[in-house]
């Protein structure tokens, strides 16, 4: 486990030109202390790297030192043939490289390591978009990358639900996220971090102005709180349900899970085999057609403006179907 360890700290170091003890400490998951006992390690062996004082500081390798770790465990090279993304690559305009960099390593791995890697490429597939649903276009995507990557400014035209519905605004592009085959951009504009769905970015100025990142932003640790908030952000209301039996077995199947998860039983069963079940919901419009699809194992106990809306849905069908 050591061992690991010290490899993968010298391969920090190499792939990163300093690093202070607290980085390396976090990135590796260990305390500084043991940091310390590592560099040391290091030294003995006779590795080349020293520590900087100051604010500035940190542990560096001497120029120009490279490991000659020259071999990679199956396990491993198998690994990195699963982490490629050909569609998303080639969405960002990165399609060539990622292909030049495959083949670049193909040609550096062992034979018998290079016909198993080989062997993961041609058994595995990562299919991102849904079901059902296309991949959504984005015609703007490659130019916000290289915004992103170059530390650009963007000014945006983008579409979204809230009145007004088309807005411009100026932002600095701090990463990009693949989500379920959609891409989303993460941007800071007027001190504050916003989400835009790529797809609906009509049109995309690259400025000439640079902008410094964040201090200390983490793009997936963002992406994280803000998937945390986002189900409570949305489902603003709640709704009281009778669901029979079968209703009740159907409820994963037929609403997101994050419904699923946040339902709170309030009676039941009666008699009958009903259940009475407290939901959250985004909207009284948007609820309707969900609980449309349970037939008739749902009946809306409130509020009262979703019952009406229900039932003056079911009254429309009806005379459609000539009841």
């Amino acid at each position: 486990m050591r061992a690991t360890r010290l490899v993968s700290l010298l391969l920090l170091l190499q792939s990163r030109d300093r690093m202070t003890a607290r980085e390396l400490a976090d990135a590796l998951k260990v305390s500084v202390r043991t940091i310390y006992r590592d560099v040391d390690s290091l030294g003995a062996a006779g590795v080349p790297v020293y520590g900087e004082p100051g604010h500035e500081g940190g542990y560096r390798l001497l120029d120009g030192y490279r490991t000659r770790l020259t071999g990679l465990t199956a396990a491993e090279a198998e690994a990195l043939f699963l982490t490629g993304l050909p569609a998303a690559a080639a969405q960002l305009g990165l399609a060539a490289e990622t292909t030049t960099a495959q083949l670049k390593l193909m040609a550096a791995l062992p034979a018998e390591l290079r016909e198993r890697a080989g062997r993961v490429a041609d058994r595995f597939h990562l299919d991102l978009p849904p079901w059902y649903l296309g991949a959504e276009r984005t015609p703007h995507l490659a130019p916000i990358a290289a915004a992103t990557w170059d530390q650009h400014a963007l000014r945006i035209r983008y579409l979204r639900w809230a009145e007004p519905h088309e807005i411009t605004r100026t932002v600095h592009p701090h990463g990009l996220v693949l989500k379920a085959g959609n891409w989303y951009l993460v941007a800071r504009g007027d001190g504050r971090f916003r989400t835009y769905r790529v797809s609906r970015i009509l049109d995309v100025d690259v400025l000439p102005q640079a902008f410094d990142r964040a201090e200390g932003f983490d793009l997936a640790a963002h992406w994280a709180d803000y998937l945390a908030h986002f189900d409570q952000r949305r489902h603003r209301e709640t709704a009281v349900l009778r669901l029979s039996r079968r209703g009740l077995e159907r409820l994963p199947r037929l609403l997101e899970p994050a419904v699923v998860a946040a339902r709170k039983t309030t009676s039941g069963p009666d008699a009958a085999g009903w259940t009475e079940v407290e939901i959250p919901i985004e909207s009284v419009e948007a609820a309707v057609p969900e609980l449309l699809k349970f037939g008739g194992d749902v009946e809306v106990v409130a509020p009262e403006a979703l019952r009406a809306e229900v039932i003056t849905a079911l009254k429309a069908m009806n005379r459609t179907y000539g009841g």
